[in-house]
Protein backbone atom coordinates (compact mmCIF):
# COMPACT_ATOMS: atom_id res chain seq x y z
CA UNK A 1 0.00 0.00 0.00
CA UNK A 2 1.77 3.31 -1.06
CA UNK A 3 1.45 6.13 1.37
CA UNK A 4 3.10 9.19 -0.31
CA UNK A 5 3.05 10.04 -4.12
CA UNK A 6 -0.50 8.79 -4.98
CA UNK A 7 -1.99 11.04 -1.38
CA UNK A 8 0.01 14.23 -1.94
CA UNK A 9 -1.13 14.82 -5.80
CA UNK A 10 -4.76 13.69 -4.62
CA UNK A 11 -4.45 16.59 -2.06
CA UNK A 12 -2.88 18.84 -4.18
CA UNK A 13 -5.15 18.54 -6.35
CA UNK A 14 -7.82 18.83 -4.24
CA UNK A 15 -6.23 22.25 -2.46
CA UNK A 16 -6.30 21.01 0.50
CA UNK A 17 -3.28 21.22 2.85
CA UNK A 18 -1.28 17.80 3.75
CA UNK A 19 -2.51 16.85 7.30
CA UNK A 20 0.61 14.96 9.14
CA UNK A 21 -0.17 11.19 9.75
CA UNK A 22 -0.01 11.47 13.19
CA UNK A 23 -2.24 14.50 13.44
CA UNK A 24 -4.84 11.87 10.81
CA UNK A 25 -4.64 9.41 13.19
CA UNK A 26 -5.72 11.55 15.90
CA UNK A 27 -8.83 13.40 14.47
CA UNK A 28 -10.26 10.40 12.56
CA UNK A 29 -9.78 7.91 15.86
CA UNK A 30 -11.40 10.70 18.18
CA UNK A 31 -14.24 11.55 15.89
CA UNK A 32 -14.84 8.15 15.32
CA UNK A 33 -15.04 7.59 19.19
CA UNK A 34 -17.72 10.77 19.13
CA UNK A 35 -14.83 13.12 21.12
CA UNK A 36 -12.97 16.14 19.95
CA UNK A 37 -9.56 16.04 19.44
CA UNK A 38 -7.26 18.19 21.05
CA UNK A 39 -5.63 18.66 17.99
CA UNK A 40 -5.70 19.39 14.23
CA UNK A 41 -9.31 21.53 14.49
CA UNK A 42 -8.09 23.79 11.92
CA UNK A 43 -8.29 21.12 8.97
CA UNK A 44 -11.72 20.17 9.97
CA UNK A 45 -13.51 23.52 11.70
CA UNK A 46 -16.48 24.71 9.21
CA UNK A 47 -18.89 27.07 9.52
CA UNK A 48 -19.83 29.01 13.57
CA UNK A 49 -17.87 32.06 11.69
CA UNK A 50 -20.49 34.07 13.89
CA UNK A 51 -19.60 32.13 17.02
CA UNK A 52 -16.14 32.06 16.56
CA UNK A 53 -16.02 35.75 15.72
CA UNK A 54 -18.02 36.39 19.15
CA UNK A 55 -15.51 34.69 21.17
CA UNK A 56 -12.80 36.31 18.99
CA UNK A 57 -14.45 39.72 20.19
CA UNK A 58 -13.95 38.30 24.29
CA UNK A 59 -10.32 37.37 23.60
CA UNK A 60 -9.58 41.73 22.88
CA UNK A 61 -10.98 42.29 25.49
CA UNK A 62 -8.82 40.03 28.13
CA UNK A 63 -6.14 41.22 26.26
CA UNK A 64 -6.96 44.78 27.19
CA UNK A 65 -7.30 44.01 30.70
CA UNK A 66 -11.07 43.26 31.33
CA UNK A 67 -13.15 40.24 31.52
CA UNK A 68 -15.71 38.29 29.96
CA UNK A 69 -18.31 35.34 30.63
CA UNK A 70 -20.23 33.11 28.14
CA UNK A 71 -22.63 30.24 27.88
CA UNK A 72 -22.25 27.71 25.12
CA UNK A 73 -25.64 25.78 24.87
CA UNK A 74 -26.05 23.13 22.63
CA UNK A 75 -27.83 19.88 22.39
CA UNK A 76 -25.23 16.29 22.60
CA UNK A 77 -23.09 16.54 19.69
CA UNK A 78 -23.88 20.22 18.31
CA UNK A 79 -20.32 21.15 18.26
CA UNK A 80 -20.11 22.75 22.29
CA UNK A 81 -16.93 21.01 23.05
CA UNK A 82 -15.72 21.49 19.72
CA UNK A 83 -15.70 25.12 19.59
CA UNK A 84 -14.73 24.96 23.08
CA UNK A 85 -11.47 23.30 21.84
CA UNK A 86 -11.29 25.57 18.37
CA UNK A 87 -10.90 28.93 20.71
CA UNK A 88 -8.72 27.07 23.16
CA UNK A 89 -6.31 26.52 20.03
CA UNK A 90 -6.50 29.76 18.72
CA UNK A 91 -6.26 31.71 22.38
CA UNK A 92 -3.13 29.61 22.85
CA UNK A 93 -1.51 30.61 19.36
CA UNK A 94 -2.49 34.43 20.30
CA UNK A 95 -0.52 33.78 23.46
CA UNK A 96 -3.03 33.59 25.98
CA UNK A 97 -2.98 30.62 28.60
CA UNK A 98 -5.60 28.58 28.78
CA UNK A 99 -7.04 26.26 31.49
CA UNK A 100 -9.60 23.62 30.78
CA UNK A 101 -12.26 21.04 32.43
CA UNK A 102 -15.01 18.88 32.23
CA UNK A 103 -17.38 18.91 35.28
CA UNK A 104 -18.43 15.41 36.62
CA UNK A 105 -19.76 13.91 40.33
CA UNK A 106 -16.58 14.36 41.73
CA UNK A 107 -15.76 17.72 39.98
CA UNK A 108 -17.86 20.46 40.67
CA UNK A 109 -18.31 24.42 41.51
CA UNK A 110 -18.79 24.13 45.06
CA UNK A 111 -19.02 21.08 47.45
CA UNK A 112 -18.56 19.87 50.96
CA UNK A 113 -16.21 17.07 49.75
CA UNK A 114 -13.35 18.69 47.72
CA UNK A 115 -15.14 18.73 44.40
CA UNK A 116 -14.37 22.58 43.80
CA UNK A 117 -11.06 21.99 44.63
CA UNK A 118 -11.17 18.64 42.63
CA UNK A 119 -11.79 21.10 39.86
CA UNK A 120 -9.28 23.83 40.54
CA UNK A 121 -6.54 20.92 40.31
CA UNK A 122 -7.80 19.90 36.60
CA UNK A 123 -7.52 23.76 35.36
CA UNK A 124 -4.61 23.91 36.40
CA UNK A 125 -3.46 20.32 35.80
CA UNK A 126 -4.28 21.14 32.10
CA UNK A 127 -2.93 24.87 31.82
CA UNK A 128 -1.53 25.39 28.55
CA UNK A 129 0.43 27.60 26.02
CA UNK A 130 1.15 27.87 22.79
CA UNK A 131 4.67 26.36 23.48
CA UNK A 132 3.19 23.02 25.57
CA UNK A 133 -0.65 22.87 24.21
CA UNK A 134 -1.16 19.32 25.95
CA UNK A 135 -0.80 20.82 29.07
CA UNK A 136 1.03 21.08 32.46
CA UNK A 137 2.37 24.60 31.73
CA UNK A 138 2.64 25.94 35.25
CA UNK A 139 6.31 25.52 35.60
CA UNK A 140 7.11 26.64 32.15
CA UNK A 141 4.91 29.65 33.07
CA UNK A 142 6.66 30.44 36.66
CA UNK A 143 10.30 29.85 34.76
CA UNK A 144 9.12 32.69 32.27
CA UNK A 145 7.93 35.09 34.99
CA UNK A 146 10.86 34.30 37.01
CA UNK A 147 13.41 34.88 34.05
CA UNK A 148 11.58 38.40 33.48
CA UNK A 149 12.03 39.45 36.99
CA UNK A 150 15.87 38.81 37.18
CA UNK A 151 18.07 41.56 37.27
CA UNK A 152 19.81 42.09 33.28
CA UNK A 153 23.14 41.98 32.61
CA UNK A 154 25.38 44.70 31.25
CA UNK A 155 24.49 46.10 27.85
CA UNK A 156 28.55 46.37 26.91
CA UNK A 157 30.67 43.11 26.89
CA UNK A 158 33.41 44.55 29.43
CA UNK A 159 33.49 44.08 32.85
CA UNK A 160 31.16 46.78 34.77
CA UNK A 161 32.13 49.03 37.15
CA UNK A 162 35.99 49.34 36.83
CA UNK A 163 36.77 52.31 38.13
CA UNK A 164 38.79 55.36 37.43
CA UNK A 165 41.14 54.90 40.55
CA UNK A 166 42.61 51.54 38.76
CA UNK A 167 42.90 52.99 35.40
CA UNK A 168 46.74 53.80 35.96
CA UNK A 169 47.13 50.55 36.76
CA UNK A 170 45.86 49.18 33.64
CA UNK A 171 48.78 49.49 31.31
CA UNK A 172 52.61 48.80 32.59
CA UNK A 173 54.58 49.08 29.66
CA UNK A 174 55.85 52.02 27.30
CA UNK A 175 55.82 55.72 28.56
CA UNK A 176 53.06 55.16 31.16
CA UNK A 177 54.79 52.70 32.73
CA UNK A 178 55.87 53.25 36.35
CA UNK A 179 59.45 53.80 37.45
CA UNK A 180 61.34 50.97 38.51
CA UNK A 181 61.77 50.74 42.42
CA UNK A 182 58.61 52.99 42.77
CA UNK A 183 55.96 51.02 41.70
CA UNK A 184 54.22 47.96 42.89
CA UNK A 185 55.35 44.67 41.73
CA UNK A 186 53.62 42.79 38.58
CA UNK A 187 51.72 40.36 41.45
CA UNK A 188 50.86 42.97 43.60
CA UNK A 189 49.80 45.17 40.47
CA UNK A 190 47.25 41.77 39.41
CA UNK A 191 46.33 41.49 42.78
CA UNK A 192 45.16 45.58 42.83
CA UNK A 193 43.47 44.97 39.92
CA UNK A 194 41.31 42.06 40.30
CA UNK A 195 40.05 43.30 44.15
CA UNK A 196 39.40 46.60 42.33
CA UNK A 197 37.59 44.78 39.43
CA UNK A 198 35.80 42.40 41.94
CA UNK A 199 34.64 44.91 44.04
CA UNK A 200 33.53 46.84 41.25
CA UNK A 201 31.47 43.86 39.51
CA UNK A 202 29.79 43.43 43.51
CA UNK A 203 28.84 46.76 43.56
CA UNK A 204 27.22 46.90 40.16
CA UNK A 205 25.50 43.35 40.81
CA UNK A 206 23.82 45.03 44.37
CA UNK A 207 22.58 47.88 41.95
CA UNK A 208 21.50 46.03 39.52
CA UNK A 209 19.77 43.38 42.51
CA UNK A 210 18.07 46.53 44.02
CA UNK A 211 16.75 47.60 40.92
CA UNK A 212 15.06 44.46 40.08
CA UNK A 213 13.68 44.25 43.36
CA UNK A 214 12.35 47.45 43.13
CA UNK A 215 10.76 46.37 40.34
CA UNK A 216 8.99 43.22 41.40
CA UNK A 217 7.14 44.88 44.05
CA UNK A 218 6.13 47.02 41.74
CA UNK A 219 4.62 44.15 39.60
CA UNK A 220 3.15 42.03 42.69
CA UNK A 221 1.81 44.95 44.98
CA UNK A 222 -1.14 44.90 42.86
CA UNK A 223 -1.74 41.48 43.17
CA UNK A 224 -0.76 41.77 46.96
CA UNK A 225 -3.86 44.23 47.23
CA UNK A 226 -6.48 41.37 46.13
CA UNK A 227 -7.93 38.27 47.91
CA UNK A 228 -5.89 36.08 49.37
CA UNK A 229 -3.05 37.81 47.38
CA UNK A 230 -0.63 38.30 50.05
CA UNK A 231 -0.35 34.46 50.41
CA UNK A 232 -0.22 34.33 46.36
CA UNK A 233 2.83 36.81 46.36
CA UNK A 234 4.43 34.95 48.98
CA UNK A 235 4.68 31.66 46.70
CA UNK A 236 5.66 33.41 44.09
CA UNK A 237 8.60 35.02 45.54
CA UNK A 238 9.95 31.59 47.05
CA UNK A 239 9.72 30.44 44.00
CA UNK A 240 11.58 33.16 42.30
CA UNK A 241 14.38 32.56 45.12
CA UNK A 242 14.56 28.84 44.75
CA UNK A 243 15.16 29.19 41.25
CA UNK A 244 18.23 31.73 42.03
CA UNK A 245 19.60 29.47 44.82
CA UNK A 246 18.70 26.31 42.87
CA UNK A 247 16.63 24.40 44.80
CA UNK A 248 14.22 22.19 43.13
CA UNK A 249 13.12 21.07 46.49
CA UNK A 250 11.54 24.24 47.11
CA UNK A 251 10.68 24.94 43.77
CA UNK A 252 8.69 21.60 43.68
CA UNK A 253 6.86 22.43 47.13
CA UNK A 254 5.75 26.30 45.74
CA UNK A 255 4.49 24.03 42.50
CA UNK A 256 2.17 22.09 45.13
CA UNK A 257 0.94 24.63 46.97
CA UNK A 258 -0.29 26.38 43.46
CA UNK A 259 -1.52 23.58 42.15
CA UNK A 260 -4.13 22.89 45.62
CA UNK A 261 -2.32 19.48 46.29
CA UNK A 262 -1.95 20.07 49.61
CA UNK A 263 -4.16 18.44 52.00
CA UNK A 264 -3.54 19.88 55.37
CA UNK A 265 -1.88 23.05 56.74
CA UNK A 266 0.11 21.00 59.18
CA UNK A 267 1.57 20.08 55.80
CA UNK A 268 1.87 23.06 54.09
CA UNK A 269 3.56 24.68 57.07
CA UNK A 270 6.26 22.17 57.42
CA UNK A 271 7.61 22.01 53.89
CA UNK A 272 6.71 25.52 52.90
CA UNK A 273 6.03 27.38 56.49
CA UNK A 274 2.99 28.57 55.30
CA UNK A 275 -0.56 28.44 57.42
CA UNK A 276 -2.43 28.78 54.24
CA UNK A 277 -3.98 26.55 51.58
CA UNK A 278 -6.06 26.62 48.72
CA UNK A 279 -9.48 25.04 49.60
CA UNK A 280 -13.23 24.79 48.49
CA UNK A 281 -14.61 27.94 49.19
CA UNK A 282 -11.63 30.27 48.11
CA UNK A 283 -10.19 28.46 44.98
CA UNK A 284 -12.12 30.89 42.42
CA UNK A 285 -10.16 33.69 44.16
CA UNK A 286 -6.66 31.70 42.95
CA UNK A 287 -8.05 31.81 39.75
CA UNK A 288 -8.28 35.63 39.41
CA UNK A 289 -5.12 36.19 41.18
CA UNK A 290 -3.21 33.95 38.24
CA UNK A 291 -5.37 35.50 35.37
CA UNK A 292 -3.93 39.07 36.82
CA UNK A 293 -0.24 37.54 37.47
CA UNK A 294 0.24 36.06 33.78
CA UNK A 295 0.94 39.35 32.11
CA UNK A 296 3.91 39.90 34.38
CA UNK A 297 5.12 36.60 32.93
CA UNK A 298 4.34 37.98 29.48
CA UNK A 299 0.69 36.24 28.41
CA UNK A 300 -2.19 38.89 27.07
CA UNK A 301 -4.45 36.91 29.72
CA UNK A 302 -6.22 33.43 30.86
CA UNK A 303 -8.75 31.55 29.45
CA UNK A 304 -10.78 29.05 31.30
CA UNK A 305 -13.08 26.24 29.79
CA UNK A 306 -15.49 24.71 31.84
CA UNK A 307 -17.17 21.88 29.85
CA UNK A 308 -20.41 19.01 30.89
CA UNK A 309 -22.49 21.99 32.92
CA UNK A 310 -24.87 18.99 32.65
CA UNK A 311 -23.12 18.01 35.22
CA UNK A 312 -24.59 20.39 37.87
CA UNK A 313 -28.06 20.01 36.55
CA UNK A 314 -28.19 16.18 37.50
CA UNK A 315 -26.87 16.59 41.60
CA UNK A 316 -29.85 15.13 43.31
CA UNK A 317 -29.99 17.29 46.19
CA UNK A 318 -31.35 21.08 45.53
CA UNK A 319 -29.12 22.74 48.08
CA UNK A 320 -26.17 21.56 47.07
CA UNK A 321 -27.05 22.89 43.26
CA UNK A 322 -27.69 26.12 44.43
CA UNK A 323 -24.52 26.97 45.94
CA UNK A 324 -23.01 25.94 42.63
CA UNK A 325 -25.37 28.29 40.84
CA UNK A 326 -24.30 30.64 43.28
CA UNK A 327 -20.85 30.08 42.39
CA UNK A 328 -21.71 30.62 38.89
CA UNK A 329 -23.64 33.67 39.98
CA UNK A 330 -19.90 34.68 41.31
CA UNK A 331 -18.01 34.52 38.37
CA UNK A 332 -20.64 35.89 36.48
CA UNK A 333 -20.43 39.55 38.57
CA UNK A 334 -17.14 39.68 38.84
CA UNK A 335 -16.58 39.50 35.07
CA UNK A 336 -19.26 41.84 34.33
CA UNK A 337 -18.71 44.02 36.37
CA UNK A 338 -14.80 44.96 36.01
CA UNK A 339 -13.71 42.83 39.64
CA UNK A 340 -11.57 40.56 37.65
CA UNK A 341 -9.08 41.18 34.73
CA UNK A 342 -7.67 39.50 31.99
CA UNK A 343 -10.00 36.65 32.58
CA UNK A 344 -12.29 34.61 30.44
CA UNK A 345 -14.53 32.11 31.15
CA UNK A 346 -16.94 29.91 28.96
CA UNK A 347 -18.86 27.77 30.32
CA UNK A 348 -20.61 24.65 27.78
CA UNK A 349 -23.73 23.00 28.80
CA UNK A 350 -27.33 21.29 27.00
CA UNK A 351 -30.45 23.76 26.77
CA UNK A 352 -32.05 21.67 29.41
CA UNK A 353 -28.96 22.17 31.65
CA UNK A 354 -28.93 26.01 31.25
CA UNK A 355 -32.61 26.79 31.16
CA UNK A 356 -34.96 24.15 32.72
CA UNK A 357 -36.37 26.20 35.60
CA UNK A 358 -37.03 23.21 38.35
CA UNK A 359 -33.39 22.21 38.01
CA UNK A 360 -30.92 24.27 35.69
CA UNK A 361 -29.06 27.33 35.80
CA UNK A 362 -32.24 29.11 35.65
CA UNK A 363 -33.67 27.56 38.54
CA UNK A 364 -31.64 30.35 40.31
CA UNK A 365 -33.21 33.30 40.27
CA UNK A 366 -30.77 35.61 40.13
CA UNK A 367 -29.24 34.05 37.25
CA UNK A 368 -32.29 33.45 35.22
CA UNK A 369 -33.07 37.38 35.68
CA UNK A 370 -29.52 38.29 34.08
CA UNK A 371 -29.16 35.68 31.16
CA UNK A 372 -33.09 35.16 29.67
CA UNK A 373 -33.01 35.87 26.07
CA UNK A 374 -34.59 40.00 25.50
CA UNK A 375 -38.49 39.96 23.54
CA UNK A 376 -36.16 41.72 19.81
CA UNK A 377 -33.66 38.27 19.07
CA UNK A 378 -35.83 36.16 16.38
CA UNK A 379 -35.16 33.71 13.68
CA UNK A 380 -32.21 34.92 12.14
CA UNK A 381 -31.50 37.56 14.16
CA UNK A 382 -29.51 36.62 17.08
CA UNK A 383 -27.65 38.74 19.51
CA UNK A 384 -24.30 37.50 19.43
CA UNK A 385 -22.74 40.16 22.52
CA UNK A 386 -25.37 38.07 25.06
CA UNK A 387 -24.09 36.22 27.90
CA UNK A 388 -25.87 32.93 26.26
CA UNK A 389 -24.81 31.48 22.74
CA UNK A 390 -27.09 29.36 21.29
CA UNK A 391 -25.58 26.74 18.85
CA UNK A 392 -27.53 26.26 15.78
CA UNK A 393 -27.18 23.21 13.68
CA UNK A 394 -25.01 23.35 10.81
CA UNK A 395 -26.33 23.67 7.27
CA UNK A 396 -26.32 20.82 4.85
CA UNK A 397 -23.56 22.96 2.58
CA UNK A 398 -21.67 23.10 5.46
CA UNK A 399 -21.74 19.55 6.63
CA UNK A 400 -20.79 18.47 2.62
CA UNK A 401 -17.65 20.76 3.08
CA UNK A 402 -16.84 18.57 6.37
CA UNK A 403 -17.57 15.65 5.19
CA UNK A 404 -15.08 16.16 2.23
CA UNK A 405 -12.55 17.40 4.33
CA UNK A 406 -12.50 14.33 6.27
CA UNK A 407 -12.24 12.60 2.88
CA UNK A 408 -9.40 14.23 2.32
CA UNK A 409 -8.28 13.38 5.66
CA UNK A 410 -8.66 9.88 5.47
CA UNK A 411 -7.24 9.33 2.00
CA UNK A 412 -4.48 10.50 3.11
CA UNK A 413 -3.90 8.69 6.20
CA UNK A 414 -4.31 5.29 4.66
CA UNK A 415 -2.68 6.12 1.30
CA UNK A 416 -5.57 5.66 -1.29
CA UNK A 417 -7.26 7.77 -4.24
CA UNK A 418 -10.36 9.42 -2.74
CA UNK A 419 -13.16 7.09 -4.10
CA UNK A 420 -16.90 8.97 -3.38
CA UNK A 421 -17.61 11.63 -6.09
CA UNK A 422 -19.90 14.89 -4.92
CA UNK A 423 -22.22 12.70 -5.88
CA UNK A 424 -22.08 10.15 -3.23
CA UNK A 425 -21.32 12.35 -0.80
CA UNK A 426 -24.38 14.56 -1.36
CA UNK A 427 -26.46 10.84 -1.56
CA UNK A 428 -25.06 10.18 1.90
CA UNK A 429 -26.09 13.06 3.35
CA UNK A 430 -29.20 12.39 1.81
CA UNK A 431 -29.35 9.06 3.80
CA UNK A 432 -28.52 10.91 7.08
CA UNK A 433 -31.20 13.64 6.84
CA UNK A 434 -33.98 10.85 5.23
CA UNK A 435 -34.42 9.49 8.88
CA UNK A 436 -37.42 10.32 10.97
CA UNK A 437 -36.99 13.41 12.71
CA UNK A 438 -33.30 13.89 11.30
CA UNK A 439 -34.11 17.92 10.76
CA UNK A 440 -34.51 18.44 14.33
CA UNK A 441 -32.52 15.70 16.26
CA UNK A 442 -29.75 14.91 13.79
CA UNK A 443 -26.08 16.06 15.13
CA UNK A 444 -23.03 16.71 13.41
CA UNK A 445 -21.74 14.38 15.78
CA UNK A 446 -23.57 11.30 14.51
CA UNK A 447 -23.25 12.31 10.71
CA UNK A 448 -19.61 12.30 11.21
CA UNK A 449 -19.18 8.82 13.23
CA UNK A 450 -21.71 7.02 10.44
CA UNK A 451 -19.18 9.10 7.03
CA UNK A 452 -16.20 7.84 8.62
CA UNK A 453 -17.43 4.42 9.28
CA UNK A 454 -18.40 4.51 5.64
CA UNK A 455 -14.74 5.53 4.51
CA UNK A 456 -13.92 2.30 6.63
CA UNK A 457 -15.75 -0.05 4.89
CA UNK A 458 -15.32 1.46 1.40
CA UNK A 459 -11.65 1.13 2.16
CA UNK A 460 -11.53 -2.06 3.36
CA UNK A 461 -13.66 -3.29 0.49
CA UNK A 462 -12.29 -1.82 -2.63
CA UNK A 463 -13.94 -4.41 -4.63
CA UNK A 464 -17.58 -2.85 -3.42
CA UNK A 465 -19.02 0.27 -5.44
CA UNK A 466 -19.49 2.83 -3.45
CA UNK A 467 -23.14 3.04 -4.82
CA UNK A 468 -24.02 -0.84 -3.32
CA UNK A 469 -23.04 0.00 -0.01
CA UNK A 470 -25.03 3.47 0.05
CA UNK A 471 -28.16 1.45 -1.27
CA UNK A 472 -27.85 -1.28 0.92
CA UNK A 473 -28.14 1.65 4.17
CA UNK A 474 -31.26 3.27 2.00
CA UNK A 475 -32.79 -0.35 1.23
CA UNK A 476 -32.59 -2.10 4.15
CA UNK A 477 -33.20 1.00 6.56
CA UNK A 478 -36.37 2.03 4.49
CA UNK A 479 -35.34 5.49 5.55
CA UNK A 480 -32.93 6.85 2.37
CA UNK A 481 -33.91 9.27 0.14
CA UNK A 482 -32.95 7.00 -2.42
CA UNK A 483 -35.94 4.85 -2.32
CA UNK A 484 -38.02 7.53 -2.83
CA UNK A 485 -36.49 8.87 -5.91
CA UNK A 486 -36.55 5.67 -7.97
CA UNK A 487 -33.50 4.66 -6.99
CA UNK A 488 -31.42 7.32 -9.13
CA UNK A 489 -28.19 8.74 -8.00
CA UNK A 490 -28.01 12.55 -7.54
CA UNK A 491 -25.51 13.86 -9.94
CA UNK A 492 -22.87 16.18 -8.47
CA UNK A 493 -24.33 19.18 -8.79
CA UNK A 494 -27.81 18.25 -7.77
CA UNK A 495 -29.25 20.35 -4.29
CA UNK A 496 -29.52 18.77 -1.13
CA UNK A 497 -32.64 16.92 -0.41
CA UNK A 498 -34.10 17.75 3.23
CA UNK A 499 -36.88 15.60 4.41
CA UNK A 500 -39.67 17.92 3.70
CA UNK A 501 -38.91 18.25 0.06
CA UNK A 502 -38.56 14.08 -0.62
CA UNK A 503 -42.05 13.82 -1.39
CA UNK A 504 -42.59 11.53 1.33
CA UNK A 505 -46.24 10.82 2.38
CA UNK A 506 -46.46 10.50 5.95
CA UNK A 507 -49.37 8.27 5.65
CA UNK A 508 -46.72 5.74 5.48
CA UNK A 509 -46.09 5.87 9.29
CA UNK A 510 -49.97 5.82 10.41
CA UNK A 511 -50.43 2.00 11.00
CA UNK A 512 -48.50 0.73 13.14
CA UNK A 513 -49.06 -2.31 15.41
CA UNK A 514 -48.81 -2.52 18.99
Amino acid sequence: MTRNAPTAMSQAAAGAPRVPKRVAAVILNSLKGGVVPRIGLPYITVGREAEIRALLTDLSLIADGGASFRFLVGRYGSGKSFLLQTIRTHAMGEGFVVADADLSPERRLQGGQGQGLATYRELIRNLSTKTRPEGGALGLVLDRWVAATLPSAPANGTSPGVSTAAAPYATTSGANAPAPGKAATDAEQAAHDRAADEAATNAEQTERNRIADEALNQVLAPLEELVHGFDFTRMLRAYRTASIEGDDERKSYVLKWLRGEYRTKTEARAELGCSTIIGDDDWYDYVKLFAAFLTGAGYKGLLVLIDELVNLFKIPNSITRQYNYEKILTMYNDTLQGKARHLGIIMGGTPQSIEDRRRGVFSYEALRSRLTQGRFAAEGMRDMLAPIIHLHPLTYEELLVLIEKLQQIHAGYFGYEARLSEGDLVQFLQIEFGRVGADTHLTPREVIRDFIELLDIAFQNPDTPVVSILGSVGDNGGSGLAEHSGGTQPSGGSALVTPADSGRDASEFAEFKI
